[in-house]
């Protein structure tokens, strides 16, 4: 079956072209509610397949999402040969506690590559990324043990979340860091304010746009904490709190007017301004439904003028956004700066 050729995107200077805008699976597996029955969720997954929508993005820590992956790949032989597939490792929920940690040990990242490659049913990940940095171990002790895996060939290129400008140089010293996936939208710009998206362009690593819709909150779609099922993370987050939601409301609003005045949706005008932001900008919406996959993919042939991206900025800059991006515990975990490697090694002779 010969696919749709979309837009692409290099993937940092030493990647692959990739789809200019890639597909979340989170949302099909966890974190939005129940999971839908599988045959819905292939039907999404065949869907993006055929749309030549190829840069697909999961987690070890998404539900099902591997395994979902993975007896996907087998209904549809040679499918993976088309796919550029992104997975994560470090963050571990504790089976007997619950408590969410974060581990980035090298016996750990070994056997978390062995456990994603045998759950997707594949021999090597294309794009593996360290979900979350843990502070207290040197972040070239990390990069060191995923060069070892790309060396034996069982990942292609190396990704980090949720990194500090300085841990992603540092970094960048042991081995060339392909891509950042950092939250990023009109609705969370830190990558921009803290210096990371400079330092990403300064060392030639791509930035992957997680979250680009805000959760979904930027589309317009959700009007009231309400609209969130049982189960739904996002009932914890707070800008999404009862307090908070309805004063980030002006945003979207703000938003709806530009996209009537340019003909599009409010999504789409999102996605379209995340991508006019430079060439080097990927985003990775999620969706569980093929009218919103189909929507925001049309986001690829919306052109943003100098004049809207001011109008936008202008927008973003007149409301103050209320509320962190996640809750206290999940705080700790973004734009992470590691104990410096000289400190560590006088802990730990001989690592």
């Amino acid at each position: 079956m010969a696919l749709p050729k979309l837009p692409t995107r290099k993937l940092g200077k030493n990647g692959p072209q990739v789809t200019a805008l890639g597909y979340g699976t989170m949302g099909l597996s966890a974190f939005y509610g129940t999971p839908k029955p599988d045959e819905e969720r292939y039907a999404v997954l065949d869907h993006v397949y055929k749309s030549g929508d190829l840069f697909w993005d999961t987690a070890d820590i998404y539900g099902d999402s591997e395994d979902l992956l993975g007896r996907w790949f087998k209904r549809n032989p040679g499918a993976r040969e088309n796919i550029f597939l992104a997975t994560k490792f470090a963050n571990y929920v504790d089976p007997k506690t619950g408590e969410r940690q974060i581990h980035n040990e090298p016996d750990y990242i070994r056997k978390a590559v062995d456990k994603s490659l045998k759950r997707l049913g594949i021999d090597q990940i294309d794009l593996y990324y360290c979900h979350r940095i843990q502070a207290d171990q040197p972040i070239e002790v990390t990069v060191k043990v995923m060069k070892e895996l790309q060396d034996a060939g069982k990942i292609k290129y190396l990704g980090l979340s949720e990194c500090s400008a300085d841990t992603l140089r540092r970094a960048c010293k042991v081995a060339h860091i392909d891509a950042v996936q950092m939250e990023y939208s009109p609705f969370s710009l830190e990558i921009e304010e803290f210096g990371l998206l400079e330092a990403c362009r300064e060392l030639g690593v791509a930035t992957v746009a997680y979250s680009p819709l805000g959760r979904g909150f930027l589309t317009g779609s959700v009007q009231s904490p309400a609209d969130f099922e049982e189960g739904d993370f996002r009932k914890f987050m707070p800008r999404f709190s009862p307090e908070n939601f309805p004063k980030n409301l002006k945003l979207v609003e703000d938003l709806k007017t530009l996209a009537h005045e340019k003909g599009c949706t409010a999504g789409q005008l999102v996605l379209a301004f995340l991508i006019a932001q430079g060439d080097d900008i990927i985003p990775i919406p999620g969706t569980t439904k093929i009218k919103n996959f189909d929507e925001n993919l049309d986001a690829l042939k919306v052109k943003i003028t100098k004049e809207d991206l001011e109008k936008i900025r202008k927008a973003i800059k007149a409301t103050q956004v209320i509320g962190s991006r996640y809750p206290p515990n999940g705080t700790k975990g973004l734009l992470v700066d590691t104990v410096p490697l000289e400190e560590w090694s006088k802990t730990h002779p001989g690592e």
